[in-house]
């Protein structure tokens, strides 16, 4: 009787490719899941839990991303310096003003998993507020 291994993973054995996702108009959470999956690398035959199979994901358009419901005013985004006093809150709205890149990172950062490979998926998140961007180059490969 012969038994067939299956083919382990290897680090070498992973091939990065680069994707642009335009998420004007489109929902928040929708497009938050399919960035975190495309980084996670979860549609790749040889996708381990182990090991960062993930690939580059370049989003534009970051301040025209869509929330339904009351979330532009009701949605808060807390963060704390650890000193007294130091407790900031911000409103979906104001975010998107100022910083509307965060928006679409802190979704996406919820929806990775919480382990050592965390910041390195996320490394390769790009977002940018408007239409263009740094990466037309390796996006024509």
């Amino acid at each position: 009787m012969v038994l067939k291994a299956t083919a382990v993973t290897k680090e070498k054995d992973i091939t990065r490719n680069w994707h642009i996702i335009d998420v004007k108009g489109q929902i928040l959470g929708r497009s938050a899941t399919k960035i975190a999956s495309l980084l996670m690398g979860k549609s790749k035959a040889y996708y381990v839990l182990n090991l960062d199979c993930g690939d580059h994901v370049v989003v534009t358009n970051a301040k025209e991303v869509k929330v339904t419901g009351k979330k532009e005013t009701d949605k808060v985004y807390t963060r704390y310096s650890g000193y007294p006093g130091g407790l900031r809150k911000e409103a979906l709205g104001d975010l998107r003003n100022r910083r509307p890149e965060q928006i679409i990172i802190h979704a996406v950062s919820g929806m990775l998993p919480k382990n050592k490979l965390h910041d390195r998926m996320l490394k390769r998140l790009y977002v940018f507020e408007g239409e263009s961007h740094p990466y037309e180059e390796k996006l024509k490969k």
